[in-house]
């Protein structure tokens, strides 16, 4: 079975930064799309970046400049670096990708997700 693990979150003051990963593992024949989500309690979900498999990224315009994406197509990895921290990013980091478990059908996956909590 598909997982993806999401690493790397925890308590930052305001202006520091955090690195994110998500690892992929088990029956993976090619990543296509991998993002990250975030969600705050009373909130709903919203996409943070994407990337493609070819590498070309997307961001939310709240977030553009402060946060870059990134991927190891060798290591079935996902990063997300996050700078200039602020309280209003506080939330649970999701990290979902669209995996080929078979030739020419993918299916969506998500992992568990990893607190960032950013203090004033």
């Amino acid at each position: 079975q598909v997982r993806l693990v999401e690493s790397g979150g925890g308590l930052v003051q305001a202006g520091g930064s955090l690195r994110l990963t998500c690892a992929a593992s088990g029956t993976i024949l090619s990543i296509d799309f991998m993002r990250w989500y975030r969600q705050a309690p009373g909130k709903q979900r919203e996409l943070v970046a994407l990337i493609t498999s070819g590498g070309s990224t997307n961001y939310a315009e709240s977030l553009k400049g402060r946060v870059t994406i990134s991927r190891d197509n060798a290591e079935n990895t996902v990063y997300l670096q996050m700078n200039s921290l602020k309280p209003e990013d506080t939330g649970v980091y999701y990290c979902n990708a669209d995996i080929f478990t078979i030739a020419r059908m993918s299916s969506r996956y998500w992992g568990q997700g990893t607190q960032v909590t950013v203090s004033s």
